[in-house]
Formats: C-alpha cells, sequence, structure tokens
C-alpha cells in the first residue's frame, strides 16, 4: 500500500511516508528518552513491539463535518493539520476498512444533497457535527452513529435507506443506526438524547476469549489483534493470582477485569463512564463470571472506599494520566504490586515517577506501537513496593 492520498493535510498520522522500521525506532527512542527523564530505570527492559498489521488496523473512527477553507464545500472527516476549525475529507484512510471510507463518503453524498449546514464550532450554529463509525473485527458488526444540533429537521428515514441500501457494496454488516442529537457547546461527542434507528445501540466484540458488548459510548481499545497480545504479555507478568483480590481501575467495559476473574479470586472493575459499566455487567453474565463486581465513580473517590485491600492493582488510565489526588489515595493503598498500562508514556513516567519516591520499583518495562503512522505509543510497566 502506498502513501495516503492525505498525508499533506490530515492530521491524523504523523509518519506518513515513513518506512516502518524507522517510526519503531523513533517511537522506542521516545519512550527510552522519557524513562531517562525521570530517572526511571526498570529492571527488565523488554524492548518495544512492533504492530501485528500496519493498514485497516482501527475499529473506531470519530468524523467531524465541516470545511476545508471558510464557506467552502462541506467536508466530512479529521481536522487538517494545526487546524481547529478546518475538516479535511478523509474518504480513502488506510488505516480502517474500507467500509469505513464507502460510508463516509455515502453520508457526506446524502448530506450534501439535503442541503444541510455543518455545525460551525464558534457561532453554534448548524445541523451536523460527527459521523462516528465502530467495528466489530471478530464479528465483522457495524454500529453507524450519527450527530447533530437540534437546530432543524433531519430525514432520519432517508438517512437510514442510503445506509441500508450500502449492504451489497459492504465486507462487514450494519447492525445498528443511531442518531444522537447533541447541543453541547464543546466539540465531543456527547449525548443530549439517543434514537435508534435500526438495529441495536452496541456492536459485540470478541478479545481474550471472551464476548463482549460494547455501546455506543463505551470505550473499548481501537486494535484489537494489538490490544489482545499486549493484554496477553501485560498478564503473564504478573505472578501466579488464583489466590489474589486485584482492583482493575478506569477498567471501561471490562475487558482485563474479566480477563483476571478466570484466574484470580475476586476482581473488581472501577469505571466513570456508566454506559461503561452497564456494559461491561452485561458482559460478565455473557460470559458466566461471577467472580467479578463493578463500581460506577470516579478513581478519586472510589479509591479510599474499597471494602478490602487488594492484592493486586491493574490501572488503565484515559491519556492524560491519573489525577494527582488520585495517585496519591492510590499510594496510600500501600498495594504490593501494580501492572500499569497506558496509552500515554508521557503521563505514565509521570506518574511512575512519584511511584518511586514513595517505594515503588519499576521491574519491567515494554513499549507498544499499536497505532503505525500515528503518534501514539502504548506501554506497559509491573511495579513492587519495595520492602
Amino acid at each position: 500500500m502506498g502513501v495516503c492520498i492525505h498525508k499533506e493535510l490530515c492530521g491524523g498520522c504523523l509518519y506518513q511516508g515513513v518506512l516502518y522500521e524507522e517510526q519503531l525506532r523513533i517511537k522506542r527512542n521516545l519512550t527510552d528518552k522519557l524513562l531517562d527523564q525521570r530517572d526511571l530505570y526498570p529492571t527488565e527492559h523488554l524492548g518495544f513491539q512492533p504492530a501485528p498489521q500496519i493498514y485497516r488496523y482501527r475499529n473506531k473512527m470519530e468524523y467531524t463535518f465541516g470545511d476545508l477553507v471558510k464557506g467552502g464545500p462541506m467536508t466530512l472527516g479529521l481536522h487538517q493539520k494545526g487546524s481547529f476549525m478546518s475538516v479535511l475529507t478523509v474518504d480513502e484512510c488506510q488505516l480502517v476498512d474500507e467500509d469505513f471510507n464507502v460510508i463516509l463518503d455515502a453520508v457526506l453524498t446524502f448530506s450534501e444533497k439535503k442541503g444541510y449546514r455543518n455545525y460551525n464550532k464558534k457561532n453554534h450554529q448548524g445541523l451536523l457535527r460527527h459521523l462516528v463509525i465502530r467495528k466489530g473485527v471478530r464479528t465483522q458488526e457495524l454500529l453507524v452513529h450519527l450527530v447533530t444540533s437540534s437546530q432543524g429537521s433531519f430525514d432520519s428515514q432517508g438517512f437510514l435507506d442510503v445506509l441500508l441500501n450500502l449492504t451489497p457494496y459492504l465486507h462487514n454488516t450494519i447492525i445498528g443506526v443511531l442518531h444522537t442529537y447533541n447541543d453541547s457547546k464543546a466539540d465531543a461527542v456527547k449525548s443530549d438524547k439517543t434514537e435508534i434507528l435500526f438495529g441495536r445501540d452496541y456492536y459485540r466484540e470478541r478479545i481474550m476469549g471472551l464476548d463482549f458488548q460494547v455501546g455506543a459510548f463505551s470505550f473499548f481499545q481501537t486494535n484489537v489483534a494489538a490490544a489482545e497480545r499486549l493484554y496477553q504479555e501485560a498478564l503473564s507478568i504478573l505472578p501466579e493470582h488464583t489466590d489474589k483480590v486485584i482492583v482493575d481501575l478506569y477498567c471501561g467495559t471490562g475487558t482485563i477485569t474479566q480477563t483476571l476473574a478466570t484466574k484470580a479470586k475476586k476482581v473488581i472493575g472501577v469505571e466513570i463512564v456508566e454506559d461503561a459499566v452497564n456494559s461491561a455487567l452485561e458482559n460478565a453474565k455473557r460470559n458466566n463470571l461471577t467472580n467479578c463486581e463493578f463500581i460506577l465513580g470516579d478513581v478519586l473517590n472510589t479509591v479510599e472506599a474499597l471494602k478490602e485491600k487488594p492484592d493486586i492493582l491493574v490501572m488503565d488510565p484515559p491519556r492524560n494520566g491519573i489525577h494527582p489526588k488520585a495517585l496519591m489515595k492510590i499510594i496510600e493503598l500501600d498495594i504490593p504490586q501494580i501492572l500499569y498500562i497506558s496509552c500515554n508514556p508521557t503521563t505514565m513516567t509521570e506518574n511512575i515517577h512519584v511511584m518511586k519516591e514513595a517505594g515503588y520499583i519499576l521491574e519491567k518495562w515494554k513499549g507498544y506501537d499499536n497505532f503505525p503512522f500515528t503518534r501514539h505509543i502504548e506501554a506497559v510497566g509491573y511495579l513492587t513496593k519495595a520492602e
């Protein structure tokens, strides 16, 4: 596959045109530099893992309606490099399943024919805001999610007909179509009200031998094959834990929680997003797991309210890392083993540096390139509390 045609303007990829071996070298150097800057020297550095595939790996894309130049034709895609306002149509993206490109093109054409206006992020006028497409890689299910403001009418049936008429041209199956109304001024996918136009409001996925239901607003790993390998390797680091109580912070839909529950005595997942917790509860039932439970709440307020001190702590925080106050509460628990999984080595090493000052030792470290061509890096760190 050649260099992406959107390379010059698209802000989605940083390393288009760079040989993959060079991408790996750059990313490993970046993570090693962070460790050095924070005075973190793992007892065992396990290297930097390449991605299992470098194209067509993303299972979710959140597209924005806009324009490339002010007052120009409506676009649907990703933000232009260095621009908050300009949006580039990315209908030949190489990181997603080809079905995503087909759906994007069809939705943009439909919207242009209807004469709809894109939502303007400055004056907050206009109808169309976002198009979100999610895919179950192992189930080949597609969930299509349109987000609009409540300004003016929208032809829901016409939109649905366009999507369902694409069936002969898709390799996957559309199992749900949603329409969300969002009048928030923030440029993010939020819901004032969500309607199911067709099918269901979730897709299904299979990972680590377990079945998962992923809701429209739930976080789930974007690269399933790479995430599965990362989780397998990360959990293999933990010593025998059949008689251990484990807490999984920032658990999302419970992927790690439930994998741990197949071996541990008990696992407790903590997550702030209600949609994700509901999915996690359903997933646990689906997988016949009775030794895991889920708590809806902010880690900052939940950690100190735990009824029992865990033997092992697993945490996979969002990109901005762990809130300083929450981190201090985690440290105060004095848990002997911590497995830290992160999608941002910068905030991760900042957090681990604080933990080091509190007596934790970074025993093992490994970096992962789960998102080729982009700047994003995943990492795993295993820490123990010094005697």
